[in-house]
């Protein structure tokens, strides 16, 4: 029954991407790839299988670097899109934030490691409510190259954390990378919150 219910509607959206050409550029096709990966390479990583887990790390891999050159084409293509726009960032971080809570449940982090996991989760949460608050206001909230930075090294500890029980002393670098990358993460936070104050204070309403 539910399958009967969700085809008209699969063959409506088939259609109404068919008519819009931007939904189905490359660039937006990359992102839609990326997002549709996450639950499969979590699948993957909470089977425990060593061998999935590598398969798992394959496609988080391709689904981070898909996440440079969808941007990339986009600009260079000029096929930048409201909804490629919109969707790109989310993607990262449903890519980040599901794969933090995966490692916590199979206890990939170590307990210390929990801190900068859970500084990265709040901080991306409380940057989306930032971004939807002000966004009614017309106010833009820049990202920083720190930011960028910021995305890199997440991306980078998350692949290490996925080769911690698969390659000796992966482990180390993992911590590190996390740690670092939550303390990039508060950084970025701080700053964006410091350009959006006014706006938050009142002060310029």
């Amino acid at each position: 029954m539910v399958a009967a219910l969700d085809l008209p509607r699969a063959i409506l959206l088939a259609l109404w991407m068919a008519i819009n050409p931007s939904l189905t550029t490359i660039p937006n096709l990359l992102t839609y790839g990326r997002i549709v990966a996450i639950p499969v390479i979590v699948l993957l990583v909470v089977l425990g299988d060593p061998a999935l887990r590598w398969l798992a790390l394959i496609l988080y891999i391709a689904a981070a670097i898909s996440d440079f050159f969808d941007g990339y084409l986009a600009r260079r293509w000029n096929q930048s899109s409201p909804l490629g726009r919109m969707l790109d960032p989310i993607a990262d971080k449903l890519l980040v934030a599901a794969l933090i809570v995966t490692f916590a449940w199979d206890r990939s982090f170590a307990a210390w490691d929990l801190i900068p996991a859970l500084a990265i989760l709040m901080r991306e949460i409380l940057v989306s409510g930032l971004r939807e608050f002000l966004g009614p206001r017309n106010v833009v909230v820049k990202v920083t190259q720190l930011a960028k930075w910021k995305t890199t090294v997440q991306l980078l500890a998350l692949t290490f954390v996925f080769l911690a029980p698969l390659l000796a002393g992966a482990g180390l670098v993992a911590e590190l990378l996390l740690w670092l990358a939550g303390a990039m993460t508060i950084i970025t936070g701080v700053q964006y919150f410091q350009g959006a104050w006014p706006h938050l204070s009142g002060e310029l309403e």
